[in-house]
């Protein structure tokens, strides 16, 4: 086995495995992952708020094992539509093109969502990882937007649909 291998190897045996994940933990891996963490409470539940690329993003718990201590949580980056509705085709083409983040849409929002478990086992490094797909997703999600939005406007100059309506961070999440 070569040093690295070896280092690795011993790493993988004293790291602790983390069973629940709670707004320590979680908040820690987000700021190795490069972003500042707000915790906010509200009614009794420590929720955490970030950003990435300029724009804001939650974690919304999921199921709850402990005072404080989830199964799961999910990183949810709202956005509200301006000018209408979609066009066709862009949220379904996202997700055949992509992995491990998800758009919904609820109205004049669309939600970028990605689920994380913790239940069997992860260690802190797993968090920090997560934490970094998750800023990789919206930094892909914002550019797809974008390259949408002009694929849209080329079509609109040859006789095409209309353009995109552009997305803005909600503000108010949700709670």
């Amino acid at each position: 086995m070569s040093g690295n291998q070896e280092n690795a190897k011993s790493n993988e045996i004293t790291a602790p495995v983390l069973a629940a994940v709670g707004p320590e933990q979680l908040g820690e891996a987000i700021k190795l992952a490069g972003c500042a963490v707000t915790p906010v409470e509200q009614n009794g539940v420590i929720r955490l708020h970030s950003a990435s690329h300029g724009v804001g993003f939650q974690v919304l718990w999921g199921n709850q094992l402990a005072a404080g201590q989830y199964a799961d949580f999910t990183f949810s980056c709202p956005l509200r539509i301006q000018g209408g509705s979609l066009p066709d085709g862009l949220l379904q083409e996202w997700h055949r093109s992509r992995r491990f983040a998800r758009v919904s849409q609820h109205g004049e929002f669309i939600a970028l969502e990605m689920d994380v478990l913790v239940a069997g086992g992860v260690t802190s490094g797993h968090l920090t990882v997560q934490a970094q797909l998750w800023t990789q997703m919206m930094g892909q999600f914002f550019v797809y937007l974008r390259n949408y939005k002009a694929d849209a406007e080329a079509a609109s100059t040859g006789g095409g649909e209309g353009a995109a309506p552009a997305v803005e961070e909600e503000a108010a999440n949700a709670a």
